[in-house]
């Protein structure tokens, strides 16, 4: 009899878990560790699966429209999400969650990176990390912050291109670029903590990183009750914590 009893509760705890809703989540590069402790948190009182795709924005934003079966978007910029509400593939209008912070870091020991850039320009600097410009909206503040200093056309033949902004990461953490630009949030997390030396470039002289994020079409085709249940999340004070934890600016 008590055999029976435990298949059944097994069998009752295997139909539970099967049950579960899961998303899937499109998440822009610099977030790749916030959003773990965003899911943690959330996992606390609600035990959706949350399926994370990571990328950088402009490339999640193709596959989107491509139609990949994602049912949030959390991207770097707002435009993107903006270009998706304006070909009909979002539920609601997108909303920014947090503004992100640019930096220049150096995992080299002999290089100690400055907010003038005027260290770039040394011969010790043989080449510069960047994300693409293009798909990445960090990389887009980089470029924009080196044109403003006057040194994009010094430095252009010391770029290294990374397809994100954690692969842009990478370069620099391994040593593969001399330093290299990247967010504020991936230099602060405890996997890349006391790696080299950063400094935090100054806000005013790029464009704002306006982060937002958007309630996908194909959540409609999931379980869009799961997925506006995270989503809502995104903007909860819980939420703001810990953007402001991992050096986010949150209004």
């Amino acid at each position: 009899m008590n055999k029976i009893l435990l298949a059944l509760l097994l069998a009752i705890q295997t139909l539970s878990l099967w049950a579960q809703p899961k998303i899937t989540v499109a998440v822009a590069a610099n977030m790749q560790y916030t959003i773990q402790e965003l899911i943690t948190e959330y996992n606390k009182t609600d035990k959706t699966k949350i399926e994370v795709v990571l990328g950088a924005s402009g490339k999640l934003t193709q596959q989107i429209q491509n139609g990949a079966p994602f049912d949030i978007f959390i991207s770097a910029d707002k435009e993107f999400p903006q270009k998706l509400a304006e070909n009909k593939l979002t539920l609601e209008a997108p909303k920014v969650y947090a503004q992100g912070l640019l930096v220049l870091w150096s995992a080299r020991p002999n290089i100690q990176p400055t907010k003038d850039l005027k260290l770039l320009l040394g011969s010790n600097i043989k080449n510069i990390a960047i994300a693409n410009p293009k798909t990445a909206p960090y990389g887009h503040a980089a470029e924009a912050i080196l044109k403003k200093y006057g040194l994009y056309d010094k430095v252009s033949p010391k770029l290294v291109t990374g397809e994100s902004i954690s692969q842009t990461s990478q370069f620099i953490v391994t040593q593969n670029a001399d330093i290299g630009f990247t967010a504020k949030s991936i230099v602060i997390s405890k996997e890349t903590q006391g790696k080299g030396k950063w400094v935090e470039l100054n806000a005013q002289d790029y464009p704002p990183i306006e982060q937002s994020a958007a309630l996908l079409k194909h959540a409609k085709q999931n379980n869009e009750a799961a997925a506006k249940k995270f989503y809502t999340f995104l903007y909860s004070a819980k939420a703001k914590t810990i953007y402001n934890k991992f050096g986010y600016i949150v209004k």
